[in-house]
């Protein structure tokens, strides 16, 4: 197996969650020492262990955080710091095999708040030398130093570890004030350890929950070259009936770690209060972000070759005359039932009609969900309603011969209107073992789609007629990694998109944001605006915590927290979608309005005020 370093490298690698959490939960009391348990009941340890590489963890962490000489002092077992160590890393490999990583877990021997005088220091780092020394005896692939409030402290811990000559992970402890206990900024720490040679990898762990280790982050990695590897809390615990419990739940920590993917981190994983069921979760997640794979690479094919008529965007469809000539355009999105009956959607969309809006969106497989064909969906809406469909197409199920197929039936059907996106992965769906295709992402696929419309197939070979798609593609305001998005942004207009439609806004100030980068590009296309109407406190929760790209503002999660009945909730909800439609009007040419638990009377109440 290559070394854990050289791993992280290639993909963000998965580490398991609390160890503590986990004894306590099977019984063991509070004021046991759980290092010892890797003596006393070592079954019990090898189970925790195994249920969090089901879980799909890839690197486990020794039951040794506390298990040197000056932690093991108050209970008597001092004497007893090599037979714990080694027998945890036994434990431990037992388990892994050949398969899995197993982290030494090293943890400080000072107090939060403690000051470490100068002539302590030998005593300390004696203390870091003889633990150390018995994981690495038995063979661990990584040293952790974890929950460390203390540079000098740390920093003796990763010059015993190096002495040892084992790579060393440097990981301390933050408060909500993004400082450690003794008042050390995070990002005055992390340039410290980056400039160390002791250390080979830095981490943020414990402390504060999922979403103030993120906001640490902006401030770290920007001083950091080495590997940066996360693993927060699952939040604040909470007294419940005498018991502190960690509530966060797997969907919410796993939104976390795929943010902190995103940002460039490069380990993942928990610690207090976080179970098997949060890396399960997160595993999934991480993994698909991880390893789709590299796309083919569809170019642009000259018009030289073949002389077609190539229909200009305001013959393809109404909605493109009407964007063109600069007009608003409104649509609801409706998506495609479970179950093979489509009476329910078609009247939906014939209320839309009746209502005055220009088009149904209709997305494919949100959120990795299999329904009925959005393709078929879009057709008999078309063909019984009369409406126009825009059909969400994306790259998750389908190879590229597939996909062309499909543009060219869909086309070949009467539908002209396709917003072409990614996908989300199988894995953070309901069918987690599915495999997602990904032959090519949106800027590959609309380029390939741009040259259908001129006349050629993905071979280079002519076509004619070409087809006349009105080629839209998505845009996320709030991605947390603005520049990448700003970049894939132009690169879908170069590859021939003519219009966008942007994630659910509630945060306006991002939009504006993000369209004031936009339209200085040297080509520029209208933006339809997402519209998402809350109908509850738990649904702008979702909404903010569990759907990538979208951010619910705190004024608008504390609005919708006052609301004390459903019927509250819901005219809370309409009045802010309202309220977001007055104020982004002018800068962009319309609105896609969700409808919520499939209710289009929502959608059009919305959209009475703001058409």
């Amino acid at each position: 197996m290559e070394g854990i370093l050289d791993r992280m490298k290639k993909s963000p690698i998965v580490f398991d969650g609390a160890m503590g959490t986990m004894i306590y939960e099977r019984g063991v009391f509070i004021n046991t020492c759980f290092d010892e348990v890797c003596l006393t009941n070592p079954k019990l340890i090898s189970q925790i262990h195994s249920e969090y590489i089901e879980a799909g963890a890839e690197v486990i962490e020794t039951n040794t955080f506390g298990a040197n000489r000056i932690a093991l002092r108050p209970y008597g077992l001092s004497e007893k710091v090599t037979e714990i160590n080694r027998q945890a890393v036994r434990i431990a490999r037992e388990v892994a095999g050949d398969q899995v990583y197993v982290a030494g877990a090293v943890g400080p021997c000072l107090r939060p708040a403690q000051i470490m005088p100068d002539e302590h220091a030998v005593e300390v780092e004696e203390a870091f030398v003889e633990q150390i020394g018995a994981l690495v005896a038995e063979g661990i692939d990584l040293v952790v130093l974890e929950t460390f409030t203390h540079l000098k402290e740390l920093q003796l811990a990763a010059r015993a570890a190096r002495r040892l000559g084992t790579p060393v992970l440097a990981s301390f402890v933050l408060n909500d004030r993004g400082e450690t206990a003794v008042g050390m900024k995070a990002a005055a720490l992390a340039r410290a350890l980056d400039a160390d040679e002791n250390v080979d990898a830095i981490g943020i762990n414990c402390g504060t929950g999922p979403a103030g280790v993120f906001d640490a982050l902006q401030s770290v990695l920007p001083q950091v070259s080495r590997p940066v590897v996360v693993m927060p809390n699952a939040g604040f615990p909470r007294d419940i009936g005498g018991r502190l419990l960690y509530l966060t739940s797997p969907e919410y920590f796993t939104e976390y770690a795929k943010k902190y993917i995103e940002l460039g981190v490069r380990g993942v994983g928990g610690c207090c209060g976080t179970t098997p069921a949060h890396i399960r979760v997160a595993s999934r997640a991480i993994k698909s972000l991880s390893g789709v794979k590299k796309h083919v690479e569809v170019r642009p094919v000259a018009q030289q070759a073949v002389l077609v008529q190539v229909v200009p965007p305001e013959r393809k469809s109404r909605l493109a005359r009407k964007l063109v000539e600069g007009k608003k355009v409104t649509s609801v999105e409706i998506p495609p039932p479970r179950s093979s009956d489509l009476s329910g959607m078609l009247a939906k969309a014939r209320k839309c009609a009746e209502a005055g809006v220009d088009a149904i969106n209709i997305p494919d497989g949100p959120r990795a969900s299999a329904r009925i064909s959005p393709m078929i969906a879009a057709i008999k809406i078309l063909s019984e309603v009369g409406i126009e469909p825009i059909l969400h197409y994306c790259c998750r199920d389908r190879n590229l011969i597939g996909m062309q197929s499909d543009l060219l039936g869909g086309f070949a059907a009467g539908l002209a209107n396709f917003l072409i996106i990614t996908g989300d992965p199988p894995k953070v769906g309901d069918y987690p073992q599915a495999t997602g295709v990904f032959d090519v992402d949106a800027i590959g696929l609309t380029q390939m789609a741009a040259n259908l419309n001129r006349g050629f197939d993905i071979g280079g070979n002519p076509i004619d007629p070409p087809t006349a798609i009105f080629l839209g593609v998505g845009a996320n305001p709030c991605a947390v990694e603005m520049e990448r998005e700003i970049d894939r942004y132009f690169r879908k207009i170069d590859a021939g998109a003519e219009f966008a439609t942007t994630q659910p806004v509630f945060d306006v100030e991002a939009l504006f944001r993000f369209l004031d980068r936009v339209e200085g590009y040297e080509r520029r296309i209208p933006v339809i605006a997402g519209v998402w109407p809350l109908v509850s406190y738990k649904n702008a929760e979702f909404m903010n915590n569990e759907v990538p790209g979208v951010v619910v503002p705190r004024e608008i999660l504390d609005r919708m927290y006052r609301c004390r009945t459903k019927e509250e909730a819901r005219r809370a909800g309409i009045d802010i979608a309202r309220k977001t439609i007055e104020q982004v009007s002018s800068r962009v040419s319309g609105f896609q309005v969700s409808a919520p638990l499939g209710s289009v009377e929502i959608a059009l109440d919305v959209l009475e005020k703001g058409r």
